[in-house]
């Protein structure tokens, strides 16, 4: 096992810095503009190198169900789908379009769709009928929420990182009587965390490697492991949905605010934009570093408090509680928003 985890980070680096290497070579690059801060092209195919990454390590450590490798090498057609918007700059019509092919075929040919959002108690949430549209619906939402993350070196890797430690937190803590399917969920999830980990020194140029950015093919990626791996988790039923959704609870609660907002001052929903969680607090306190520790610490803070909630009281006044934060985070994010 140690031997395979070695040569697993070292292919990290190497398809990393290859696709790095080929991006300025192909003009595969972000070119900067009046929104961008960075100052010089910048390839943009850290996410497809992840999910080439990830497809090796299907082939490395051959103990992955067949749900768990599936949503791995589907991933790579999200990627593929983000790697195309970033070069043609596709409209959110076109862009949608292509995302929702791999999640069909998943949610439809796969029947991985989200059967139940949890028993609250007093009632079930049983999705029945509507499965697999309001499974459809929620993937593009969280892929979507991901996307709007990726606005300034490490925000989005940092904040991903977050949500798959709560995860590896969440199997260890909710299904520790199975020991085996309890090791080979982490081992999955710690397959993911370490291409990310090595993407962030390309990201931010350490030691002298090729500066490499996530990319829509990146953001799209992540997003939809994560939508997927939830969905899987949930229909395990050894952890409660209403944890899965405090795992993302920052993505969620932006993606909603910023909307919400645009509709209220009669803007584009999805444009590209400085109004991001991600930008104000950078726009702040002027510190890369310091914004990416607040969010991803926001992300753990709140779902720490989530967690609590269910654990001391019920699973339903959990629910309660999510509701009510995010309408107390929208009126803070309103606030901050007007003073920018």
């Amino acid at each position: 096992m140690m031997s395979t985890t070695v040569i697993y980070l070292l292919l990290n680096f190497l398809i990393i810095f290859c696709f790095s290497k080929i991006s300025y070579k192909l003009n595969l690059v972000d070119i900067p503009n009046k929104r961008k801060i960075h100052k010089k092209p910048t390839a943009y195919t850290g996410g497809i190198a992840i999910s080439v990454i990830l497809l090796t390590a299907i082939i490395l450590f051959d103990n992955f169900n067949k749900s768990l490798s599936l949503i791995l090498s589907i991933a790579f057609l999200i990627s593929f789908v983000g790697l195309i918007d970033d070069k043609f700059n596709l409209n959110i019509g076109g862009k949608i379009s292509l995302q929702i092919i791999p999640i069909l075929y998943l949610v439809i040919f796969e029947n991985l769709s989200l059967i139940s959002l949890g028993n609250y108690n007093y009632f079930n949430l049983e999705l029945n009928t509507f499965a697999v549209p309001f499974t459809i619906l929620s993937v593009l939402f969280l892929i979507n929420a991901f996307n709007y993350f990726d606005g300034i070196d490490g925000i989005l890797s940092f904040s991903s990182i977050s949500v798959f430690v709560i995860l590896i937190f969440l199997a260890s803590r909710e299904n520790y009587h199975f020991l085996v399917y309890e090791q080979n969920v982490n081992i999955f999830l710690i397959t993911i965390i370490i291409p990310i980990i090595v993407f962030l020194f390309f990201n931010f140029s350490f030691f002298k490697m090729p500066k490499v950015f996530l990319g829509d093919s990146g953001s799209l990626l992540l997003g939809f492991l994560v939508s997927f791996i939830l969905i899987y988790f949930a229909n395990q039923n050894f952890i409660h949905p209403i944890l899965l959704a405090w795992s993302v609870v920052i993505f969620v609660y932006e993606f909603l605010s910023i909307n919400i907002i645009r509709l209220k001052n009669n803007q584009k929903l999805f444009k590209a934009g400085q109004d991001h969680l991600h930008h104000i607090i950078f726009k702040k306190n002027k510190s890369v570093f310091l914004t990416n520790l607040t969010i991803s610490l926001s992300n753990i803070i709140l779902f720490i408090i989530g967690y609590l909630s269910y654990l001391l009281i019920n699973p339903l006044t959990s629910l309660i509680l999510f509701i009510a934060l995010f309408l107390i985070f929208l009126n803070l994010r309103n606030t901050f928003s007007k003073k920018v």
